[in-house]
């Protein structure tokens, strides 16, 4: 179900656009409203004050954005999916643009979420690079992104759910291929070391990564060095 490399950036903005109008009643669905806590705790975790620009990096139908607000941010949307886009519930700024090249000015943001979106993306350390690129010393950075528990039984009740329920579940409402292809997306994913040494490669210090509602989530925390 995995494309290509070479197809990747196609095929996940084809898969996105075609789910954009159902996208956020099934996270609610299919996470138990879980999405809604764990984006609240992303947020927390930047530990910006009130006023600072955040943005939020393949940002979907803007509820990271929604987030952000809600503490007094001021969230800036980019995703590269038209569709997302359109179903958009946010009145932050909006902007659609390539992960790699976000179109921003270098050092000119005070933090950066992502939400759910690293195992889309066709390489990690050109987007942690990029990100580098538009963040401030000293600015955040808030990444969300699903797991693994690390406890056997609840690994095992978790693949079985995210393998087999989302994919029936989706297909019923949505699209069978883009929520078979979701739950197999983990494998793009670098082990969790690989990952952090990534984000520390391209700038960035303080990097920690938190495991969330048993382990079935992760927040990846760090800060842009300087």
């Amino acid at each position: 179900m995995l494309p290509s490399p070479a197809e990747k950036a196609r095929a996940v903005e084809e898969m996105f656009d075609e789910i954009a109008p159902r996208y956020d009643l099934l996270n609610r669905m299919l996470t138990f409203r879980l999405d809604t806590r764990w984006r609240r705790r992303a947020v927390a975790a930047l530990g910006l004050q009130p006023g600072e620009t955040v943005i939020d990096v393949a940002c979907g139908t803007g509820d990271l954005c929604n987030e952000l607000e809600s503490a007094r941010l001021r969230p800036v949307g980019v995703d590269f999916s038209a569709g997302m886009l359109a179903a958009a519930t946010t009145d932050a700024p909006l902007l659609r643009s390539d992960a790699l090249s976000l179109g921003v000015r270098d050092a000119s943001l005070d933090g950066a979420t992502c939400g759910f979106a690293l195992r889309n993306f066709a390489s990690l350390g050109p987007f942690f690079a990029e990100l580098s690129r538009v963040l401030r010393p000293g600015a955040r950075v808030a990444l969300l992104e699903v797991a693994e528990p690390a406890n056997p039984l609840l690994r095992f009740g978790h693949q079985m759910y995210f393998g087999k329920v989302v994919p029936a579940v989706g297909s019923l409402l949505s699209s069978r291929t883009a929520y078979r292809y979701l739950p197999e997306s983990v494998a793009y994913l670098p082990e969790v070391a690989v990952l952090l040494a990534q984000l520390a490669e391209a700038g960035f210090r303080d990097v920690n990564r938190e495991a969330l509602s048993g382990g079935i989530a992760q927040l990846i925390t760090a800060t842009r060095t300087g």
